[in-house]
């Protein structure tokens, strides 16, 4: 196939390159950062690079948190408005089949249980909590302790900031599409990815990213809240072969299929900064209590949905990636 990626100079876009280029298949590069003019909101650049394409996998986005509702124009110009103008593009050059990076943000937080109540869905974290130092949520219904599991593709969709709101829009998006064009799109709903060339301690960058940008700088690394905030951390590489194995699927024309893309194996985010920090060589982590409004306490995947129905599973176990992180190239 030849298969025109958005953001294909990016982090994960440039690993997805590779794998399509190791299954034989043809990827385009589309990313102004290989070529000022290639902006996914314009619809002649779009129009362009789709002659001959035969699919799409589209990861280019502005990625992170962001800045309260500050940056909201943002957000939604590059993320909802660039998926608007490349799914019309791909509708009028009849264009049949989309992979989508979408990600984890769209659930806010993770399943939990109440011992009482069952599986519960608790409300946002007031800040007067989080001040207080109390990081976990509570039971809405009774207060009691929750234990926290992992969240299936089925669980209601609860975004908690801009650029959640931008990625949940992107699945809508691309379902209308489908629905309307007879084509074919799948969300691959991505976890924690960490790896090889991810970009340094920027604000859109992920925790793995920070910890190992001061361990570069010779810096303890920070860690937020209490340090036992759950993340499924999943490989870049294994995040690259589920885009090309979700391309070459026989997937269902006329509507969109979500997966969740992560290792299926939950760590602390304290766990992560240590892991990093040993294979590093120091310093060590050093638990702040800070915290960022809007940040979801617990958040890991159940992806048997993507290895029962595409075959795909993870390869690179979290020591091993950890370790091959910690003396990694970042970009800038």
């Amino acid at each position: 196939m030849r298969v025109l990626v958005t953001g294909g100079a990016g982090f994960i876009g440039s690993h997805v390159v590779e794998a399509l280029t190791a299954r034989g298949h043809e990827p385009v590069v589309f990313d102004v950062r290989a070529d000022p003019g290639a902006d996914v909101r314009d619809p002649d650049a779009v129009t362009r690079a789709l002659a001959g394409a035969d699919a799409v996998c589209h990861q280019a986005a502005r990625v992170g948190l962001g800045n309260g509702v500050a940056d909201a124009a943002e957000y939604v110009s590059r993320n909802d408005l660039g998926t608007a103008v490349l799914l019309a593009a791909m509708a009028d050059a009849g264009v049949p089949r989309l992979v989508l990076a979408g990600s984890m943000v769209v659930y806010g937080e993770g399943r939990y249980a109440c011992p009482r109540h069952g599986v519960v869905r608790p409300g946002p974290r007031a800040a007067a909590d989080l001040d207080a130092g109390r990081f976990e949520p509570r039971c809405p219904d009774c207060g009691a302790e929750l234990a926290p599991g992992l969240v299936g593709e089925d669980a209601p969709v609860d975004p908690r900031n801009v650029y959640a709101a931008t990625k949940l829009a992107q699945e809508h998006l691309a379902a209308a599409w489908a629905r309307a064009s007879g084509g074919t799109a799948v969300s691959l709903r991505y976890h924690n990815v960490y790896g090889p060339r991810m970009p340094r301690d920027t604000p859109y960058a992920g925790v793995a990213s920070f910890f190992r940008s001061a361990l570069a700088r010779g810096e303890a690394p920070r860690v937020f809240e209490d340090g036992r905030q759950r993340r499924d951390f999943v490989h870049v590489r294994d995040v690259a072969e589920a885009n090309v194995v979700a391309l070459e699927a026989d997937a269902e024309p006329g509507a969109l299929r979500a997966y969740n893309t992560g290792s299926g194996t939950p760590h602390t985010v304290g766990e992560m900064a240590a892991a990093l920090a040993a294979a590093y060589g120091g310093p060590e982590p050093v638990v702040t209590g800070e915290y960022r409004l809007g940040d979801v306490r617990h958040i890991t995947a159940d992806s048997a949905r993507l290895r029962a129905e595409l075959g795909w599973k993870p390869e690179v176990q979290f020591d091993d990636g950890v370790r091959e992180f910690a003396h990694a190239a970042m970009e800038r």
